[in-house]
């Protein structure tokens, strides 16, 4: 399968609308990559994906990345050095919990979603938003077999 075809089209508007209601109260930005496999580190794989996507060029540096390899069963949350100076040390860790949980019953969509929103939650509270506030990044999903691979 595809990483585009894991969730149904309902299941990813569902997805975007909770990054885009995630994103309404704080300046930080959001994303959500899914992939076939990480043949590495899934720290390391997400990092290259949020080089990729351009997430460290925010201004504030808070871009937070969802990322799912589906044939590995890897998931990590990663977060940009601006957002990661002032959340609890455990944040990360608990928010990738609560996903799992949802993961591990096959909710993946709501797990997601779940997810989405506790970051934003965080975000919100170190970042709230700003009137000149502009949306750096695309709140779209953005899947492994539609961008170009690492060589």
């Amino acid at each position: 399968m595809k990483p585009s075809e894991f969730l149904s089209e309902e299941e990813k508007k569902k997805i975007i609308h909770a990054i885009e209601e995630a994103e309404k109260n704080t300046s930080g930005e959001i994303r959500l990559h899914i992939e076939k496999d990480c043949k590495a580190d899934v720290l390391d794989c997400a990092a290259y994906i949020f080089e990729k996507l351009k997430m460290h060029k925010t201004k504030l540096r808070n871009g937070v990345l969802f990322y799912l390899a589906l044939e590995n069963r890897k998931f990590a949350i990663l977060g940009d050095a601006g957002i990661n100076k002032v959340v609890p040390d455990n944040f990360w860790e608990d928010v990738k919990e609560t996903v799992l949980e949802h993961f591990r019953e096959g909710n993946y969509a709501d797990g997601l979603v779940k997810g989405i929103l506790m970051a934003g939650e965080k975000l919100k509270e170190h970042f709230p938003y700003q009137q000149d506030d502009i949306n750096e990044l695309s709140n779209d999903i953005s899947f492994g077999d539609k961008m170009e691979k690492k060589s």
